[in-house]
């Protein structure tokens, strides 16, 4: 039933995609950015989706190539369309005929310019930045609240490499998205929509682990206003706060931190780390794949599973991913 659900879903995502893809190529050639940047911006989350539908329904598969292609161009296009980033590629063309006070200057009016829309721009290099920071940010504050529980250090990463844990990566790109508009408004609706924001996507993304591998990172079945053991009342609460806490504090700070990156390094070092963290992100979700194929009974076959088998193998990937419980007989894989 999982499995019918997911590929219906797909279906639609597929469609609209097209759809999409046609009207942005309409736009481009037409020289008409009005709309554009949206509709790559939206692709660029559609594209997320049908990787992640794919991978639920198949596994990963030569043809998440070109998703990954996809990807990397419709980013590649939005910051190109980005009006900020436009804006600041002119103001970079004209530094180089100023002074080194003028340039000073012209940096520091730059830096304190309002958004016309929101709290940030949503361009993707603040949105990068805000999705490392909080992997890190996030793993640092969950070690240290697992420890004061249980008195006991637990590695609680979520990648192959490095201190990440894209759960909180993500979580904070999503209140910021969404909290964007709302940074004015009173706190008990940063509050509300926080702890719905917050609690809809730990629910689907223990969802899509759970169908897309068999893992179940957490359960809260018992606790009180559990939702299928995938969050809960407290948890929402505590999303609520974080919430809060964000928009009105973190994220003022986290800003000042990121342009404190000098303008002619950003481009550049921005790419490096962007281009690290993707291969940290494939060479993750491949290892969990492999992880998932050798515990399912399939000997490794190809090149890639004969690596992860013989580098990360299943005793190696426990320990690593030590909140993870594996069965996969509760994959979305094993109905197809």
């Amino acid at each position: 039933m999982a499995s019918v659900i997911i590929f219906s879903a797909l279906m639609v995502v597929l469609v609209v995609t097209a759809v999409l893809f046609v009207f942005l190529g309409y736009r481009l050639i037409r020289n008409r950015r009005e709309h554009a940047a949206a509709a790559a911006n939206t692709l660029v989350a559609l594209t997320v989706l049908s990787i992640i539908g794919t991978m639920m329904l198949f596994g990963l598969s030569a043809h998440h190539i070109g998703y990954l292609i996809q990807l990397v161009i419709l980013i590649a296009v939005t910051a190109y369309l980005d009006p900020q980033l436009v804006e600041e590629r002119r103001l970079q063309h004209k530094l180089k005929k100023m002074d080194k006070e003028q340039r000073a200057q012209e940096r520091k009016v730059a830096r304190q310019r309002k958004p016309k829309k929101g709290f940030i721009t949503l361009n993707f290099f603040n949105l990068f930045w805000i999705f490392v920071v909080c992997c890190i940010l996030g793993l640092v504050i969950e070690t240290i609240y697992h420890f004061i529980l249980f008195h006991e250090y637990q590695d609680r990463a979520g990648m192959l490499f490095g201190p990440f844990s894209p759960i909180y990566g993500f979580g904070a790109l999503l209140m910021t998205i969404a909290l964007n508009r709302f940074h004015d408004k009173p706190i008990w609706v940063v509050f509300l929509v926080s702890a719905v924001i917050g609690g809809a996507f730990e629910f689907f993304t223990s969802w899509i682990m759970e169908f897309a591998f068999g893992i179940r990172a957490w359960d809260y079945t018992g606790s009180f206003l559990s939702i299928d053991g995938r969050t809960n009342f407290v948890f929402m609460v505590m999303w609520g706060v974080l919430g809060m806490a964000w928009i009105k504090l973190l994220l003022p700070q986290l800003l000042k931190l990121i342009n404190m990156i000098p303008w002619n390094w950003r481009y550049g070092v921005t790419a490096v780390c962007a281009a690290l963290m993707l291969v940290d992100g494939i060479m993750s979700i491949q290892s969990i794949d492999c992880w998932y194929q050798r515990m399912a009974g399939k000997a490794p076959e190809t090149p890639i599973e004969q690596f992860y088998a013989k580098h990360f193998d299943n005793e190696y990937m426990q320990n690593r991913f030590q909140t993870m419980d594996m069965n996969v007989e509760d994959s979305a894989r094993a109905d197809v």
